[in-house]
């Protein structure tokens, strides 16, 4: 909770290849009882898994999981924010999925990126994406004011942080 507690505002969120639910259930309980979350992610199992938790958790947070990949369109409402907590390091081509969520974002919508800070991959993490590279990329694909919002060692790939972006339109 304490790498994204900072960057959230507003109480309609979205997670982004949430898997069984770590940061779901930090923005449930950020969020509290006037939150709603979008809760996406490819595999139906992990989503059980959450549903659990969020159930047994943060019953009063409203949630909605959702069985998709989420570099593919999603009908989904306009949101205050967006977590993407090690998803987008699975993924090369990094600007169109990049446009894909801005277009889930109100103006001004948050982006929070949960990441190892480092540019070198390996087979299990093949694109990750250092914090001066994610500024960059960020302020590339129609965000701006990127911040860093923590850093935590790791004993996978020495370091994770986490940053906000907000939405330019």
């Amino acid at each position: 909770m304490n790498l994204i507690k900072e960057g959230v505002s507003g109480n309609v969120w979205a997670d982004l290849g949430s898997g069984t639910g770590a940061f779901t259930l930090a923005l449930a309980e950020i969020l509290g009882a006037s939150g709603e979350i979008y809760s996406i992610d490819r595999d139906a199992n992990a989503l059980k898994q959450q549903a659990n938790s969020l159930r047994n958790q943060y019953p009063s947070t409203k949630t909605h999981l959702i069985t998709a990949n989420f570099t593919r369109k999603l009908e989904i409402p306009p949101l205050n924010g967006i977590v993407m907590a090690n998803s987008l390091h699975f993924h090369q081509d990094k600007s169109s999925i990049l446009a894909l969520i801005r277009s889930y974002l109100k103006p001004e919508g948050r982006l929070i990126l949960v990441e190892y800070n480092t540019d070198r991959g390996n087979p299990w993490v093949p694109y990750p994406l250092s914090f001066t590279t994610w500024k960059k990329l960020s302020e590339k694909n129609g965000f701006r004011d990127t911040r860093l919002l923590a850093s935590r060692p790791s004993r996978f790939l020495g370091e994770i942080y986490s940053a906000v972006s907000l939405n330019a339109q």
